[in-house]
């Protein structure tokens, strides 16, 4: 998606401090932290809104991945 900000992230258009990544997922550190430790996990597949998530092994995955993050 040519205007999604977290795919920009993904691509490396946009910079982000990594966390963590592999081949199907990204995590990174929020630029305004809620919390002392503040990481975001996102799928490098473009998902637009929880509602459009219908991948349930991505959803999953992702638990996992953040999970170890």
């Amino acid at each position: 998606m040519p205007d999604c900000l977290f795919c920009k992230i993904v691509q490396g258009d946009i910079p982000a401090g990594k966390v963590q990544e592999n081949d199907r997922f990204f995590a990174f550190r929020d630029i305004n932290p809620q919390a002392p430790t503040h990481v975001l996990a996102i799928p490098k597949q473009h998902v637009a809104t929880l509602n459009d998530a219908d991948d349930s092994e991505l959803m999953g995955d992702l638990l996992l991945f953040a999970r170890d993050v």
